[in-house]
């Protein structure tokens, strides 16, 4: 058994920039569980993937998300939300909040993006 904390996943930093610090913890075998520190007036590229299901579970600060279309109305996200983003959805999340804000993923498989 394997335990951590939901300020820290543990795992890899995969990038690290301006937008944001982003870590794969991949201890499991057909999970990753990811955490994505996204800064302050930032925002995620956005995307999708292929054959994909991913779930968000957003720890701190508020800021918006789009999960469908790029086109899609941005609706409200902060602490304690989850969202389910379904195989091929577009997804983007957008800190427009007062400070930096955390945000964990699962998805199964490898990162393809």
């Amino acid at each position: 058994m394997k335990k951590y904390r939901i300020h820290d996943v543990g795992g890899d930093v995969v990038k690290d920039n301006e937008v944001y610090l982003l870590k794969d913890n991949r201890d499991l075998n057909n999970l990753v569980l990811s955490s994505t520190w996204l800064y302050r007036g930032k925002q995620t590229r956005g995307h999708r993937h292929e054959g994909q299901e991913e779930i968000y579970f957003f720890v701190q600060g508020r800021g918006h998300m789009i999960v469908g279309n790029e086109t899609d109305e941005p609706f409200d996200v902060g602490p304690g939300d989850i969202v389910l983003i379904p195989d091929g959805a577009f997804h983007r999340v957008i800190n427009d909040g007062d400070g930096h804000m955390l945000f964990n993923c699962v998805f199964q498989g490898t990162r393809n993006h």
